[in-house]
This record gives structure tokens, C-alpha cells and sequence, in this order.
């Protein structure tokens, strides 16, 4: 059953009424084609990497119904579909490490980083799930204070 993804007025951030988790099993089945199948394979290995993680849906407007987005701690990342690429974007990717190589996309920014995943490309699961974890550690290390003594 396709469901359609409403967009919400009034709200940069909506998540009531349509929340992360439902955005994102709608924004999936609406994608009836290799982004579709890449945003599923995507969330699930984000998931395995975090099982705590949260999935929000921000920047909704009356013209867009929004992006989905993976948190923990703060943004881990967003998950956009474009015509030729799913796009995951980090909101603190220029600060992780990344041996594998896998940011290929808006690398000349001094924060975010991004992966563009094309039709027909396999991704390299134990690299991005070891980029996934390792944002949610640095989230969770800029969360906690310094003592003072």
C-alpha cells in the first residue's frame, strides 16, 4: 500500500501527526525504484550501527515534505533522494575519520560531509557503519562538559 508524505505548513522542524519512523517507511515505498531499495538498506545499517538512534523528519514546508534525518546526540545525518543519487549528508562528517574513503560529495565545506550512493553501486556496510558510530561518539562526546574545579 503507497502512502503519500504530506507536507505539514507552519513548521521547519514537523514531526507531529507524521512522525521520523513513518516519514521514512512512506518516503521509502513512494521511492519504487533502486532509491527506494538504497534509503531501506541505508536505514537498516544505520540501525544495526545504533540501535538507539532516532529517526526524525525536519524541514517540512508546503513544498517539500521533508528529509528524513537519523539522530543520536545530536544530527548524525540526513538521507536525501535526488534523481541520480541518495545522498547522506553529516553534519559533522569533516571531523570524523573516514578511511575508507566513502565521502565523495560536498567535501570542500569545513563541517558537513556527504556520501552520494548512485544506481547500481554496492556500499561498503562495515565502513559506513563505522562512520555511523562514529558520529554518534562524537555527538555524544561534545555533550559532555568539562569538569571545573
Amino acid at each position: 500500500m503507497k502512502m503519500s508524505i504530506p507536507a505539514e505548513s507552519g513548521s521547519a522542524s514537523a514531526t507531529s501527526g507524521f512522525g521520523g519512523s513513518a516519514f521514512i517507511d512512506a518516503k521509502i515505498d513512494q521511492l519504487a525504484d533502486w532509491r527506494g531499495k538504497t534509503l531501506a538498506k541505508v536505514r537498516e545499517l544505520i540501525r544495526q550501527a545504533d540501535p538507539e538512534i532516532a529517526e526524525e523528519r525536519k524541514w517540512a514546508k508546503p513544498s517539500s515534505p521533508g528529509i528524513p534525518v537519523w539522530s543520536h546526540g545530536g544530527m548524525v545525518c540526513t538521507g536525501e533522494t535526488y534523481k541520480s543519487a541518495v545522498k547522506l549528508t553529516f553534519a559533522k562528517g569533516a571531523a570524523l575519520p573516514d578511511p575508507a574513503g566513502l565521502f565523495n560529495s560536498s567535501l570542500e565545506g569545513n563541517v558537513r560531509r556527504a556520501i552520494d550512493i548512485r544506481e547500481g553501486e554496492k556500499i561498503n556496510e562495515a565502513a559506513l557503519k563505522n562512520l555511523i558510530r562514529a558520529a554518534v561518539a562524537l555527538n555524544l562526546k561534545s555533550k559532555v562538559k568539562p569538569k571545573t574545579r
